[in-house]
């Protein structure tokens, strides 16, 4: 399976969102990352359901959202309305994760869970097999443009041995400064998808999109010859 890139949207301008979700689908992106922020789990506000119904229209492409929020389980029917094909949540919010999860798929929609840089790879084990999903950060969560955080590569790798030995249909998404020069260690680490805000937005969306790509997809092969 080929490598994914799931473009950032809190990077692209807003005050051109319109335009900028459709040049990142024309790129060619199989998802769009949308970064829910309430303020509170993490000390910043970003997007809710509006900005979601709003760029629906406007593309094929699946949407993503990442909800950074201290109570998720009230956000799930808002934006399974909205649009979105996937949720996913995090393990370090205050929720029953395993009712959350089980409220996302009755809403129609793909559910996941997060792991902040922090938090042990096995925290996730008991849900990974009724997720879609796994979300690795190699920052931590609230801010775009972060450095990203070689320490958690190693955690990738445990994520990646544990879902093909189980046998599981779970994707592995990292999301935290990916450039090119990181894509490749992500990707060579088992990454399936990756997130990159300020490596694709808001200029040149094209170039920096398939730059990305032809660099993981650098990283996937030698991870081949090993």
């Amino acid at each position: 399976m080929a490598i994914k890139i799931a473009p950032s949207i809190l990077s692209a301008r807003f005050d051109r969102l319109g335009d900028q979700v459709r040049e990142a689908s024309d790129a060619g992106a199989d998802m769009l990352h949308i970064d829910v922020m309430d303020g509170h789990f993490v000390p910043n506000l970003t997007m809710g359901p509006a900005i979601v119904k709003s760029i629906r229209p406007l593309t094929k492409v699946p949407l993503d959202a990442h909800l950074m929020v201290t109570h998720p389980q009230d956000f799930v029917k808002a934006f399974a309305e909205a649009g979105v094909d996937d949720l996913t949540v995090h393990v370090e919010s205050d929720h029953d994760v395993r009712a959350t999860i089980r409220a996302i798929r009755d809403a129609g929609v793909s559910p996941g869970v997060v792991l902040n840089p922090a938090t042990p790879f096995e925290k996730s084990v008991p849900y990974l097999g009724d997720v879609d999903l796994l979300l690795v950060m190699t920052v931590h969560p609230g801010f775009s443009g972060q450095a990203f955080r070689a320490d958690v590569v190693p955690k990738i790798r445990a994520a990646r041995k544990y879902v093909d030995q189980e046998h599981l249909a779970v994707e592995i998404q990292v999301d935290g400064g990916i450039k090119v020069d990181t894509a490749p260690v992500v990707a060579e680490a088992g990454a399936d998808i990756l997130v990159s805000g300020s490596g694709i937005f808001p200029d040149r969306v094209r170039e920096n999109l398939m730059a990305l790509r032809q660099a993981a997809e650098k990283g996937r092969a030698s991870s081949k010859r090993i």
